[in-house]
């Protein structure tokens, strides 16, 4: 089966969720990109890689594309110019190098400026946050980094685009709490840099999720597990490249996107995902009650055109059993797209001191001894008080 079949069994979706609001406004995004230089920061990933083609779409002046997987980069470029319908512009280069070092913003102090700058390099994983040492890292990547560059940008540009999360309303895990401190960051530098952003829901099948597991799993032959009581929303890498562009290109200062999918509506539970998924490939779900039952029973289900699957409650650290987009609190207009919700940030105060002592506390913890999880948990609930994070013993390294 191909990719946009499993999207669509997943958003129940064949057409663009946001396919009208690109074509109301096609012309208006055309206007700005097709005399534009544009930097894409982690353009390899799922999502960035994706974004690469929307782009591509409307005919930039020039393309320079960002990301530290060499290989990956290297696929991107195989890959838009192989596709009749896209032209790659004169002026594009592509840079394996990583953001937020020495190279990477010497490349941004001496190329031609740029007019957009989206950037999708992120730390995503609610398991990257079991250790002092991965949390660096997340700290690194989803706010030092962004928090630097923005200092040291030598010039304005017309738009900033740093992608969130849907984690970040209301989070439940640091990972989700570190995009809330990323748009604290963008709001921070706004009057200096015009920025916006977008929190969406699960890319179906994105590089590392669980349904892109699925499909490995299947090529391997081993046997699936998925919790039966989360609940995501869901979107395909098309409408989520639209949906960055919407904002990057359309957005406000500090405006920041969401889809309009209804609670209790648009969710799926990972379980119901895996079942038709199996179902789709011609296989019969075989409910296991342990791990160990659906790994020894693998081999001889397999041949019977059965697949192995274990369904389990949730009960690791940072899971919500819901994802929201935006709380009571936020400003929000409905009205200006069909299919996109709009947070209005600039509308409601910033507690600069609390961020600044954040950026602070970030800076210094490589060179802090004698610290641990609960300390930074600790630091972020000053900056972040809707953080309700439950730390169970528990995260997905120790499940299949």
């Amino acid at each position: 089966m191909k990719l946009s079949d499993y999207e669509e069994m997943v958003t129940g979706r064949a057409a663009s969720l946001f396919e009208e609001d690109i074509a109301n406004n096609y012309n208006a995004i055309n206007d700005n990109l097709k005399n534009a230089r544009v930097a894409i920061i982690g353009a390899a990933g799922s999502i960035g890689s994706a974004v690469v083609k929307t782009i591509l779409e409307f005919n930039p002046k020039g393309l320079a594309l960002v990301d530290l997987s060499e290989n990956n980069l290297v696929e991107v470029v195989r890959d838009i110019r192989s596709c009749a319908d896209l032209r790659v512009p004169e002026d594009f280069s592509t840079l394996p190098i990583g953001f937020g070092s020495q190279e990477f913003m010497r490349y941004f102090e001496e190329s031609p400026t740029f007019d957009y700058v989206l950037n999708f390099c992120a730390i995503k994983h609610v398991r990257s946050e079991k250790d002092i040492y991965c949390l660096i890292r997340m700290l690194d990547t989803n706010v030092l980094f962004l928090y630097n560059f923005l200092e040291n940008l030598p010039y304005k540009i017309k738009n900033l685009f740093s992608v969130s999360s849907d984690k970040a309303a209301n989070p439940a895990n640091l990972m989700g709490a570190s995009k809330m401190v990323m748009e604290e960051v963008l709001r921070y530098h706004s009057a200096q840099h015009h920025y916006s952003t977008a929190r969406f829901a699960n890319v179906a099948f994105s590089d590392g999720s669980l349904p892109f597991g699925f499909i490995n799993r299947l090529k391997k032959q081993q046997a699936i597990s998925a919790p039966y009581d989360v609940k995501r929303y869901f979107i395909s890498h098309k409408e989520a490249s639209q949906l960055c562009l919407l904002s990057c290109i359309l957005g406000d200062n500090g405006d920041i996107f969401f889809p309009k999918l209804a609670q209790g509506l648009n969710e799926e539970t990972f379980a119901d995902i895996a079942r038709n998924f199996l179902k789709q490939n011609g296989l019969e779900p075989f409910e296991c009650g342990s791990e160990e039952e659906a790994k020894s029973k693998a081999p001889e289900l397999i041949k019977k055109k059965q697949w192995p699957c274990y369904f389990f409650k949730t009960d690791t650290s940072g899971e919500k059993d819901f994802e929201e987009f935006y709380t009571v609190n936020d400003i929000i207009n409905y009205d200006r797209f069909q299919k996109v919700g709009i947070i209005q940030t600039l509308q409601s105060e910033l507690n600069k001191e609390s961020l600044l002592n954040f950026i602070s506390f970030a800076k210094s913890l490589k060179n802090k001894k004698n610290i641990n999880k609960d300390h930074i948990v600790d630091e972020f609930c000053k900056v972040v008080p809707s953080l309700r994070h439950i730390e169970t013993g528990k995260n997905l390294d120790q499940k299949m």
